[in-house]
């Protein structure tokens, strides 16, 4: 904004010069009376002074103008890009409790021999799904046996379970999930003591 009223003062002062240039040409001061003749080349000199100063300044305006629009055109890619990342989250955790449902299946049913069958159907389903998120950028988190981190588990309890280290997942209550670098939601698990 400074920018435009510098050079629209500058342009007013190129004006005034030339105006007072012509009258100094004519012999007329700005009163209509007759003035001194002024010396031409000094009147030259400032006109050529205040010229280059004016076309400094449009030039200043105009790279600030444009370094104005070049970061504004970067913010908005940088928005969209962010958009199109994470547009797919709502979805995504949606379909969260469809694949709560299926591990659950998976795992009640493998006690029973009866299950057999339909536990492989239950299986690819699952199979299918989760690939078909994982392909959006979803990602499980929660395994038995790896270290235990606040950043993606959520501590239910503790377990004691001989054949894991202390302080690692012993169990999965419920996985976890990301979406690129966003947590979804952390994986319920219990802690080996």
């Amino acid at each position: 904004m400074r920018s435009y009223m510098r050079a629209a003062q500058a342009g007013e002062e190129l004006q005034d010069a030339n105006s007072e240039a012509r009258t100094n040409q004519e012999g007329l001061n700005p009163d209509g009376e007759e003035a001194p003749v002024a010396a031409e080349p000094e009147a030259a000199a400032e006109q050529s002074q205040l010229e280059a100063r004016l076309k400094a300044e449009v030039e200043e305006l105009r790279l600030r103008s444009a370094a104005e629009m070049d970061n504004f055109k970067k913010r908005l890619n940088r928005e969209h890009q962010e958009q199109m990342r994470y547009a797919a989250e709502k979805v995504l955790s949606d379909l969260l409790p469809t694949l709560d449902n299926l591990d659950l299946a998976l795992q009640y049913g493998s006690r029973h021999d009866a299950c057999k069958d339909m536990l492989q159907g239950v299986a690819m389903t699952r199979k299918l799904l989760l690939e078909a998120v994982i392909k959006h950028g979803l990602t499980p988190l929660g395994e038995e046996g790896e270290e235990f981190s606040p950043e993606v588990h959520e501590a239910m309890g503790f377990e004691a379970r001989p054949d894991f280290a202390s302080g690692v997942v012993a169990r999965v209550l419920q996985r976890g999930y990301k979406l690129g670098d966003r947590l979804l939601r952390p994986a319920k698990v219990m802690v080996n003591q």
